[in-house]
């Protein structure tokens, strides 16, 4: 074999290399990027659910209403990140990376419901039909507390296997 025809196979692999490199920027390593901002969108839409809650418990629909609608609107956006994440894994998201974003996504999920039922509930409020909307508010209270769990859980699995997830 010639010189120049190893040199051209030499090349097309470092190409190829090069290439699968790049690709790979691994789906962890991608994964530990969005977090933050995942991250980020649930502690705000927490904040906002809970002044929500204090909002409507001093009678202050509309604003509590605002607030409801933004919980929602950090949620949602948590909630495609995490979507992208788990539809894009590749080979190097491990089963620990995999149970911690369909962790989080039930939980999100949980409390995406739980926002939709205390808009229902500041609806209802709004019309004095309190029984009703005490009734909705009771079940988003009963799922936030099932959100809970799945947040303990999640931070169980970084606390069991801390060599796996990178701090910001």
């Amino acid at each position: 074999m010639s010189s120049y025809i190893k040199l051209i196979i030499f090349v097309v692999v470092l190409v190829l290399v090069s290439t699968a490199i790049i690709f790979v920027d691994s789906s962890t390593d991608s994964m530990n990027k969005s977090m933050h901002d995942i991250s980020d969108g649930i502690v705000d839409g927490d904040r906002e659910y809970n002044e929500a809650v204090e909002l409507v418990n001093n009678k202050y629909f509309y604003d509590g209403m605002d607030k409801a609608v933004s919980a929602g609107n950090n949620y949602n956006k948590s909630l495609l990140m995490l979507k992208d994440i788990q539809n894009n894994y590749s080979s190097d998201v491990n089963s620990v990376h995999q149970e911690y974003i369909n962790t989080v996504i039930n939980e999100v999920e949980l409390k995406l419901q739980a926002v939709d039922l205390l808009k229902q509930a500041i609806e209802c409020f709004e019309v004095n039909s309190n029984y009703t909307g005490t009734n909705y508010a009771s079940e988003a209270n009963d799922i936030i507390y099932q959100a809970k769990e799945y947040q303990n859980q999640r931070d169980g699995i970084v606390s069991n296997n801390s060599n796996l997830f990178k701090e910001i």
